[in-house]
């Protein structure tokens, strides 16, 4: 059982961690932040170079040289996308907070992101669970930086060497 959850994301990728302190302090450094699980969304990945073929953006020529402006909607299929993911995150975070006795959930995303989260969190986490939201893209941080970046920020406690006697 781990007291705390962490959720990075972005469009293409949400990882998830908790926070687990070493079964024996006293020889071991801890807590640490444990990577449970990724998700991704190739839709979201493929977006440019496989779902809209036509990487023109905006404009349309004419063999005489007149310009036609055009709207492909990329802008709009790449926020349903995400609001999609946005989705399956919410229903991940949901399982885990539950089933892992989660007090403290650390939503970290940049902010269009949040957004797309946010209608989705009031489901996702149990009653009396506290959340905190970093509204920062970390998603490229490794375990070890991302547990120093949110324990220096006090979203997660620090980690401590081995106990010496």
């Amino acid at each position: 059982m781990s007291r705390y959850c962490v959720v990075v994301a972005e469009g293409s990728k949400a990882r998830f961690f908790t926070v687990e302190h070493p079964e024996v302090p006293e020889l071991e450094s801890g807590p640490d932040l444990i990577e449970r699980k990724t998700m991704s969304n190739p839709t979201h990945q493929a977006h440019g170079e496989e779902i809209l073929a036509d990487l023109r953006a905006g404009r349309n020529r004419t063999p005489n040289g007149s310009a036609h402006g055009y709207d492909d909607h990329r802008d709009g299929y790449d926020a349903e996308c995400e609001r999609r993911f946005a989705r399956e995150i919410a229903q991940e975070l949901d399982t885990m907070a539950r089933s892992n006795g989660t007090r403290r959930v650390v939503l970290c995303a940049e902010k269009r992101m949040l957004g797309f989260l946010r209608p989705n969190l009031h489901h996702a986490i149990p009653n009396g669970v506290d959340l905190h939201e970093v509204p920062k893209d970390l998603a490229k941080l490794s375990p070890r930086k991302l547990h120093e970046r949110l324990a220096n920020d006090g979203h997660i406690p620090k980690r401590r060497g081995r106990r010496r006697h």
